[in-house]
């Protein structure tokens, strides 16, 4: 496993890292939760990501936390960074979502307790708040980061407009956001025209999500019509993710059976192909990837420093193309 500074800070973090994302506490059990952690930290995957949200669509919010700090309580603080989200709605009435100083300061506290920690190492603003005022949302992550409950910020699902005026609010302070997380794969790059090149140029780290384009890209699909049963897309709430996101088509699927043949001239698998085109891209510190399996986590890991030929790249953006 290589490892990268997440953007201009010191803190450096597995070029992987195990994402929570509707899998632990929600469709793993605890066994298969714990195996998935362990295995990770077998491989070198130092970065792991939640949120106080995920488990809310199976009617368990805050799941994910639970599980994942009490597999991680048996490792050594020192040895991992933990990130987490605030903004969903997680408790009830007007003020139990979004970003304001209220809903920050008591879901903050929530997720410490849930996760059984003293701190979280990246806190992630998870949605934008249109009615709360940035310079509010700053002033609030600006005391927790003082008191010592959170040691970096970050902004996930934001536009470049939204990140932009963050930073230019946040400027100077101490909770200024590190790390941007979006969505990005060979199916969608949207963030190459805007996002990407914004972090660049002000040194932001990327922790990128749905590397594998919900399975597809890992060749889980051979056809629309013919769904496997143990698959996301067979899911009742991935299944909506996926159709939401639009990436299972014929047309895709095509397309990853002809890289899968470009895969396997390099001696890799699909998805640490499509996880390796990822970290051709330097302004990005880590890729969140999902597991229900530690094979999954083993065979991903293996995409960590592959360096792809120039004659692959063009071969891939040739069928990406067309």
């Amino acid at each position: 496993m290589e490892y990268r500074n997440m953007g201009k800070t010191g803190l450096k973090v597995s070029e992987l890292s195990l994402g929570s994302y509707m899998t632990y506490g929600q469709r793993c059990d605890m066994e298969a939760t714990k195996a998935c952690i362990d295995a990770a930290f077998d491989c070198g995957i130092n970065s792991f990501d939640t949120a106080d949200v995920y488990g809310k669509h199976y009617g368990t919010t805050g799941s994910a936390e639970e599980v994942m700090g009490k597999v991680l309580r048996e490792h050594s603080r020192s040895s991992y960074v933990l990130a987490t989200k605030v903004g969903y709605g997680v408790f009830d009435g007007e003020n139990g979502k979004g970003l304001s100083r209220k809903h920050l300061f008591e879901a903050c506290d929530a997720s410490l307790k849930r996760l059984g920690m003293d701190y979280i190492d990246v806190y992630y603003m998870h949605l934008y708040d249109d009615t709360t005022p940035v310079e509010e949302t700053m002033d609030a992550l600006e005391d927790l980061v003082r008191q010592g409950k959170v040691l970096y910020t970050g902004i996930s699902n934001w536009s470049t407009k939204q990140i932009d005026t963050a930073l230019k609010e946040a400027h100077s302070r101490q909770a200024a956001p590190k790390v941007v997380q979006p969505p990005y794969n060979m199916f969608d790059r949207r963030i190459e025209g805007d996002i990407l090149p914004l972090c660049g140029q002000k040194s932001l780290g990327m922790a990128v999500y749905f590397p594998l384009a919900q399975g597809v890209l890992a060749g889980r699909y051979n056809s629309v019509s013919a769904i496997p049963q143990d698959s996301r897309a067979a899911d009742g709430p991935a299944g909506k993710v996926i159709e939401y996101v639009g990436v299972l088509s014929q047309t895709n699927i095509d397309k990853v059976r002809r890289m899968t043949a470009i895969a396997r001239e390099s001696g890799l698998e699909m998805a640490q192909l499509a996880l390796a085109w990822i970290l051709r891209k330097q302004e990005i510190s880590t890729i969140l990837v999902g597991a229900s399996k530690p094979e999954q986590i083993r065979s991903n890991s293996a995409a960590s420093g592959v360096r792809l030929q120039q004659d692959v790249l063009e071969a891939v953006e040739r069928i990406l193309n067309e």
